[in-house]
């Protein structure tokens, strides 16, 4: 597995304040973008091949796209302000082959992430954490260890609650199949299709999906101010001493 494809599309209403003139993957807790160092951190991890998929503010993307000598480009989603991010995913279809990672571009979160996912033995994965108390989670429940059902309603789900989804997930080539069968379909009567509860959801009544849980990941999705201001206090300081730490180990 060699190729990511991060969504971008959003247009980040709830922290318009904060990142009025860009989208907010270009959130900075530390000396880069936060987009710019999950790319980094990709290309770290063997992967070679990133596709970003943009809509608002998508010069910036591609801006970025251009400091990478062509291992990252972008596909650009003209009607991002209607659609899901389901119909974003749907602009990479011709651009990815085989296995890829699926990210979204408003997260922080350490190395440890894309390894359980890219040493997991199945072809597909979604990663799933223990509780955050972030707000506005997504909560996976699981049967047997395979996708059973998402929703930020817990009452809603009928399986058994095993985690948060964290946005992060291995994507093989019969799951993405499925999922674009699924969206197709969905594209007929409202754009309004979303990768994860919708797209995942469905395909995983036909094929299973297994949700590798890390209880203890660090991790944070930046969707408004209280977000914002976890990440930057709590989970951003953590990953960087983790990171030292680790930089420490390997090389004493």
């Amino acid at each position: 597995m060699t190729a990511a494809v991060i969504l971008a599309a959003g247009q980040g209403t709830r922290l318009r304040d904060v990142v009025s003139e860009g989208p907010k993957g270009f959130l900075r807790l530390g000396n880069k973008p936060i987009v710019q160092e999950s790319l980094e951190r990709l290309l770290a991890a063997g992967i070679e091949e990133i596709v970003i998929v943009t809509g608002y503010s998508s010069g910036h993307y591609e801006e970025l796209a251009s400091l990478y000598n062509g291992k990252v480009r972008t596909i650009h989603n003209e009607k991002f302000a209607e659609s899901g991010s389901m119909y974003s995913l749907y602009h990479a279809r011709h651009l990815v082959k085989g296995q890829f990672l699926l990210l979204e571009s408003d997260l922080v979160y350490e190395p440890r992430a894309l390894q359980v996912l890219m040493e997991h033995s199945a072809g597909e994965a979604i990663l799933i954490s223990g509780p955050t108390h972030a707000g506005d989670e997504v909560y996976v429940s699981t049967k047997d260890g395979n996708l059973d059902g998402m929703s930020k309603d817990p009452s809603e789900l009928d399986g058994e609650i095993s985690g948060e989804l964290v946005g992060i997930s291995k994507i093989s080539e019969e799951l993405f199949a499925h999922m674009l069968n699924k969206s197709e379909t969905a594209f007929e009567t409202s754009l309004k299709y979303d990768y994860e509860t919708d797209a995942l959801v469905a395909a995983g009544k036909e094929i299973a999906i297994p949700c590798p849980l890390v209880t203890d990941l660090l991790w944070a999705e930046i969707d408004d101010l209280r977000h914002l201001q976890r990440a930057r206090s709590e989970i951003y300081p953590k990953i960087r001493h983790a990171a030292a730490s680790n930089l420490v180990n390997s090389t004493s």
